[in-house]
């Protein structure tokens, strides 16, 4: 098996393509779409988005420090790729893809009522890199819809059928191929 050399680039794929809610101090709220997101630290619990200073959103972020990174699904894959390319100086994106915006419990951006996973952020620190700044947060609150919780009490987020991007594509994640450990556990004789 031969490896080809291949240009510098972005190629750790695939991505969480997430919505994330925001709003500024007037309280206008706009939703946008982020491939760029990830856990910085799991205690505290910390996240991080990076935007470009262009997009519509940044000044929302810069004026309030706040946002709601809400997981998106099968069903939201259209929403997520149509907040991804319209600007909400346009367009109301929330009203155009039918989002049903919920107040959140920490901070002022609305949750997306149709996610099955929403993250409370409040920024902590914005580092800027290039093209983009990275806006480092902690999670403040998290919010899960009900129906994907069992009689345990236990959150089963790939019954929400959760998307990711890939190289200008959305996929859904197929099946299970092992638990976190499963190279290690003793075999049942």
């Amino acid at each position: 098996m031969g490896k080809v050399s291949f240009k510098p680039g972005n190629m750790l794929y695939p991505l969480p393509a997430v919505l994330v809610t925001v709003t500024d101090k007037e309280g206008n709220d706009n939703v946008l779409t982020i491939g760029w997101t990830g856990t910085v630290c799991s205690d505290p619990a910390m996240v991080s988005i990076s935007v470009r200073p262009e997009r519509y959103s940044y000044h929302m972020l810069e004026e309030t420090g706040e946002f709601v990174i809400n997981l998106t699904t099968k069903a939201l894959a259209y929403a997520t790729d149509y907040c991804g390319v319209k600007s909400g100086r346009d367009v109301d994106k929330f009203q155009e893809m039918n989002l049903t915006k919920l107040p959140a419990q920490k901070v002022k951006a609305p949750l997306i009522a149709e996610s099955p996973v929403n993250i409370e952020c409040k920024v902590t620190q914005s580092i800027k890199l290039g093209t983009h700044v990275m806006f480092i947060a902690t999670v403040e609150a998290v919010t899960v819809d009900e129906a994907y919780m069992d009689e345990k009490n236990t959150f089963h987020l790939s019954k929400a059928d959760p998307i990711v991007y890939s190289h200008g594509e959305y996929y859904t994640l197929d099946k299970m191929i092992g638990k976190f450990g499963y190279s290690v556990r003793k075999k049942k004789h």
